[in-house]
């Protein structure tokens, strides 16, 4: 790895002078600027991002705060993760990947030591103790989840309401009068993560509007919690005809449970999903699905940063609307 004191050899001046004439922070000759610069692209030499940092320069790092939580399917939020990285390597960024519990304490943390210009944090709670913080940061931030109060933040995500909303007016409009929600592990909603939230807000809004029947079942991501959920399910809702599944993990093993249970889709039972198109489309029963817009929303989130760090103004709320794809597993309601 070239050094500045490689760099200082070759253009014949000191490791400080080099520091300077990259810096800007002290008057060099022209003539000197320019010799440094030459042995700068003929060497090959890159400042440590830190160096740079102290320098007060930028260190064309964005931080991707990612923690990797209980109750997280890490395919899916890996999935924004890739959107966000290559989408900041077209803005010749690259991304420090924070995958711990990173609360006020590691943000500041990472933001003190001068290694990142901005920073996107992802697994929102509607409560997130990480808001004030991230408020009164002096590096811009964009959040991938919408917090109660969004107040003084920049935050995009789907449309997670209207998407458990739209997938109960699917299923009323196929006259079904009894649904359910299978959602998100347990501990997701205890840590009353905003996303998950805001699907079954969503979903009781739309139930209640129509005048459904309803209920809301967290699920552990594994295939024997798939199968005890369809039980209690059939159990305490005998008259069921209709599930929303916000939950990738348990789509499959709950729609074999079902139909273990005797109940086939889509003549007994329709049923929809939130979560990626190649994951609904690849089922034995193709399932209608809203789509989770990960590269979208990554895609968006870097550029909202990119806009930030050059001084423009950006919308502190960007809501994509839901997309549903109607496939086999839903269809109108036999009526008996």
């Amino acid at each position: 790895m070239v050094k500045i004191t490689d760099v200082a050899r070759h253009a014949g001046v000191s490791p400080s002078t080099v520091s300077y004439a990259l810096s800007g922070k002290r008057p060099i000759s022209e003539e000197t600027r320019r010799r440094v610069e030459e042995s700068v692209r003929l060497l090959g030499y890159h400042p440590h991002a830190g160096a740079r940092a102290l320098a007060g320069r930028s260190s064309d790092v964005l931080a991707l705060v990612m923690p990797l939580r209980a109750g997280i399917d890490v395919p899916v939020v890996m999935r924004f993760a890739v959107s966000v990285v290559t989408t900041a390597r077209r803005y010749g960024h690259d991304v420090l990947l924070l995958t711990q519990e990173e609360g006020e304490q590691g943000l500041r943390r990472v933001v003190d030591t001068g290694l990142v210009d901005a920073l996107i944090v992802m697994d929102v709670q509607l409560d997130d103790p990480r808001l004030p913080l991230l408020r009164d940061l002096d590096r811009p931030s964009v959040l991938i989840g919408f917090p109660a109060d969004s107040d003084g933040l920049t935050c995009v995500d789907l449309d997670f309401k209207a998407a458990g909303e739209a997938c109960v007016e699917h299923l009323a409009r196929l006259g079904h009068r009894v649904v359910a929600l299978v959602g998100s592990p347990p501990e997701v909603y205890v840590r009353r993560t905003a996303f998950a939230q805001r699907v079954v807000q969503g979903f009781t809004a739309a139930a209640d509007r129509n005048r459904m029947s309803s209920a809301v079942h967290p699920c552990e991501a594994a295939p024997a919690a798939a199968r005890a959920v369809a039980e209690r399910l059939l159990r305490e809702q005998p008259a069921l005809t209709g599930v929303v599944v916000h939950n990738e993990a348990v789509l499959e093993p709950l729609v074999d449970a079902f139909e273990e249970l005797g109940l086939r889709v889509p003549t007994d039972l329709s049923i929809t999903a939130i979560c990626p198109d190649e994951v609904a489309a690849s089922l034995r029963v193709p399932v209608t699905s809203i789509v989770l817009p990960s590269a979208e929303v990554g895609s968006r989130a870097v550029e909202l940063l990119m806009r930030k760090l050059g001084g423009k103004a950006v919308p502190e709320a960007t809501l994509l609307p839901p997309r549903m794809t109607e496939r086999a597993s839903t269809a109108p309601r036999e009526l008996t």
